[in-house]
């Protein structure tokens, strides 16, 4: 597959069926976080993987656009060093190399925010993530079980420029 179609194709996904991810796809897709591009090369991140259930359904329980998250098989989180000037931008491209490395493993995943939320301390104690550390990103993932069409994207001249808008 052209690398481009990856991303023009790829779909938020919810529902997963009930098939548990291989854990050799599990630690491919955490590698390939950690493989972002980072400010400064400060790698500010500490990505994890949540595949006990009852974990998932904590979690879950904690969002309050997650609720999805109790049924995946996984669930990729992203955490950075929140005193690092640039954990945010750091932290959201490590989560789209696992969203994009979740695609490549033909699995579904979805964006849930972390960053400015109110469980986003809760989850980070849940997880026994050190205190240094702010959720970034929750990302659940598995064989998808819904096939969602692509929503109506705006139009490309009405969302970019070249040179002057």
């Amino acid at each position: 597959m052209n690398p481009t179609d990856l991303i023009k194709l790829r779909r938020s996904i919810r529902k997963y069926a009930k098939e548990d991810v291989p854990q050799e796809i599990i630690d491919d897709i955490l590698a390939c976080a950690v493989l972002a591009p980072t400010a400064r090369n400060e790698q500010p991140w500490l990505v994890g993987v949540v595949t006990d259930k009852l974990l998932l359904k904590q979690l879950a329980s904690m969002t309050d656009y997650g609720k999805f998250i109790a049924e995946a098989p996984a669930c990729f989180t992203v955490f950075c060093i929140k005193s690092e000037k640039y954990y945010l931008e750091d932290g959201c491209a490590a989560t789209m190399n696992v969203i994009l490395a979740c695609s490549a493993h033909d699995l579904g995943s979805c964006w849930v925010a972390g960053d400015k939320k109110k469980y986003a301390e809760d989850v980070r104690k849940l997880l026994n993530v050190p205190a240094e550390y702010a959720l970034v990103s929750l990302v659940p993932a598995g064989y998808p079980a819904e096939k969602p069409s692509p929503k109506n994207k705006k139009p490309l001249k009405q969302v970019t420029f070249r040179n002057r808008v």
